[in-house]
């Protein structure tokens, strides 16, 4: 069967007319199917999927200090309401970068700002060494692979199509749909265990098989940067697992650099080679995670006591949170305090300001 078409489209086939070469690729492949340019830019919108890049190790090295995608003086903002100011971050060449920090506390803004889909109001987002805003969309598209937070598939598109999609900046006027398309679409299928979704529409899919597909098309990208913005949504627990197993395997086996923004903690302190915990539009701390995640830590950027051990497993932190009279106790004292510095309730370390704590909770004891 064809790697593009599922059995429900046997008859509506390119190259059923004999346009195929004598090697079997459809040369009508790109003119009948694949999507318009795949810009990061572009995603902003609900409909589109992730942009892709070439193959790992295709583009230039690192211009500034061991980052090929870094951002300076970043002010980030949604019309008149500012998220960050000030922020800078390189993300280490060939790391698994993982971000981590309460709700609303700019996660996600900052990855749509690296990813090019968020223009700054201020700062710079650099690709090896050049200001991505300068960049053709295209070219970034072969170096830069998004996986965003939502996405929704065109009505009717089955599996196999929208992973193939995934491939269209590989496409060139004297470069169609090949042999190596086909091979990057099925081993994408099966790394995400979807080999058998390929023939359904994406629209009958639960929640987490979409998940898994939308993460095929990235990883059918091929891409030697990927950025992941909660890439577990949906997925049950043991899913979640298997999908960051995935994407350790590709940064171990592939070189290739990942940032992905985790809302489980303990899960990111396991995976990640760079951890990046945020607060308020602001970096509070960076470095491995062995190094970084403390009680004190978590406790300044989720506003939850805890004690951290060694995971059994992995070695790695291991937060467990506090005893819940000891958890009131501190909620009580932060209170009294910010009321003696005369702090608003709900103001930042005020009464009623749960500092994130809500976040952290959701962290799974592994």
């Amino acid at each position: 069967m064809d790697i593009r078409r599922g059995k429900r489209h046997a008859t509506d086939r390119p190259g059923s007319d004999g346009s195929r070469g004598p090697d079997g690729t459809d040369r009508t492949r790109a003119a009948s199917s694949a999507p318009g340019p795949l810009d990061p830019a572009d995603l902003a919108g609900p409909v589109a999927p992730a942009a892709a890049v070439a193959p790992a190790g295709a583009a230039g090295a690192s211009t500034s200090g061991g980052a090929r995608l870094y951002a300076e003086d970043l002010t980030l903002a949604y019309e008149q309401r500012v998220v960050a100011t000030d922020l800078g971050l390189r993300i280490p060449d060939n790391s698994f970068t993982v971000i981590v920090g309460p709700n609303a506390c700019g996660k996600s803004t900052l990855l749509r700002a690296l990813a090019r889909m968020l223009r700054p109001r201020t700062g710079a987002v650099y690709l090896d060494g050049a200001l991505i805003r300068s960049l053709p969309s295209k070219e970034v598209a072969r170096r830069l692979g998004l996986l965003p937070q939502t996405s929704i598939a065109p009505s009717g598109i089955l599996v196999s199509d929208l992973v193939a999609r995934g491939r269209y900046p590989h496409q060139r006027l004297l470069r169609q749909w090949s042999r190596q398309d086909d091979e990057a679409v099925r081993d994408a299928l099966a790394a995400t265990n979807t080999q058998d979704l390929a023939d359904r529409y994406v629209d009958e899919l639960s929640g987490g098989q979409r998940q898994r597909v939308w993460l095929a098309m990235a990883l059918a990208q091929q891409t030697p940067i990927m950025l992941l913005d909660e890439p577990t949504t949906f997925l049950d627990l043991a899913h979640q697992i298997e999908i960051l197993d995935l994407c350790a395997d590709l940064h171990e086996e592939s070189n290739r650099t990942l940032v992905a923004v985790l809302h489980d903690l303990n899960q990111a302190c396991r995976y990640a080679t760079h951890l990046v915990a945020m607060k308020a539009g602001r970096i509070v701390a960076q470095g491995d995670p062995t190094e970084v995640v403390t009680a004190e830590l978590v406790e300044e950027v989720f506003g939850l006591p805890c004690v951290v051990v060694p995971d059994p497993e992995s070695g790695t932190p291991l937060v467990v949170p506090a005893d819940r009279s000891r958890r009131r106790a501190a909620q009580g004292a932060r209170a009294a305090r910010g009321l003696d510095l005369g702090l608003e309730p709900g103001a930042p370390g005020g009464a009623g300001d749960a500092g994130g704590a809500g976040d952290a909770m959701a962290l799974s004891a592994r």
